[in-house]
């Protein structure tokens, strides 16, 4: 019975194994809801790179992927819309790596009239941030 139990340990640990995305990139999504003619402004940092300027118009998307450093991995992200891009968002649009590494992690950012909206995508957006 012990040797039966170590087997089917193995072949249950083989099978998850397998199915594992271990190498699969972790991604920042970041979504244009605004009304009609706003334009959304993203520039996002890490430790080492500054991404740039990115210009959205209504119903656009942009994304980056990467995989975590093993130390940390965080991207600060600053967001801007309204008139001469007045009103802005700065937050912290993900975080990981150090002693948990994370792959195939999806953060989802919904830029929407009243605010900035997040999901991981398995649930309904929630507000997390509102314009300043």
């Amino acid at each position: 019975m012990h040797s039966l139990s170590w087997f089917l340990l193995v072949i249950g640990l083989s099978v998850g194994l397998s199915n594992a995305k271990w190498n699969e990139k972790n991604a920042v999504f970041f979504k244009n809801s605004l009304g009609r003619n706003k334009v959304l402004k993203v520039n996002c940092i890490s430790n080492d790179d500054n991404l740039g300027f990115h210009f959205l118009r209504p119903g656009e998307t942009y994304d980056f992927s990467f995989h975590d450093s093993l130390f940390k991995s965080e991207f600060y992200c600053d967001l801007w819309q309204g008139p001469d891009f007045k009103l802005h968002a700065s937050f912290m649009a993900y975080e990981g790596g150090g002693f948990i590494v994370h792959y195939g992690k999806k953060n989802f950012w919904d830029a929407r009239e009243d605010g900035i909206y997040f999901t991981h995508g398995q649930k309904m957006p929630k507000l997390e941030y509102k314009w300043k």
